[in-house]
């Protein structure tokens, strides 16, 4: 197993950050949460209609029934993806699991 970024919390527990390596914008609502909750401006809204998603993402078929619209012509993009620090916030407030994250490894 390669070694792995790992930090030290404040009580002395060691912690691995899981850093954001992909973003389904073909599931994104554009709501925004994951945006308000990085503190490093990992995220930017775009324009869907600007992006290259193939024709069967269902990205328009709400039919999860979670209280949100899919109707909107925004969607999230990873603009600074290098700059997230792995706290995984953005994950946690996401209505509709778009982010998927994972450790990275020590640069030799």
């Amino acid at each position: 197993m390669a070694d792995v970024v790992t930090g030290v919390t404040r009580g002395g527990e060691t912690w691995t950050p899981a850093f954001v390596n992909a973003l389904d914008q073909g599931k994104c609502i554009g709501c925004g949460r994951c945006y308000k909750v990085c503190p490093r401006e990992v995220f930017e809204l775009v324009d869907r209609e600007d992006l290259d998603l193939d024709d069967d993402d269902d990205w328009d078929d709400d039919d999860d029934d979670d209280g949100f619209s899919d109707d909107t012509s925004m969607v999230m993009n990873l603009m600074n993806a290098l700059d997230c620090i792995g706290c995984q916030a953005c994950s946690k407030v996401c209505p509709k699991k778009c982010l998927s994250h994972e450790p990275a490894d020590v640069a030799a």
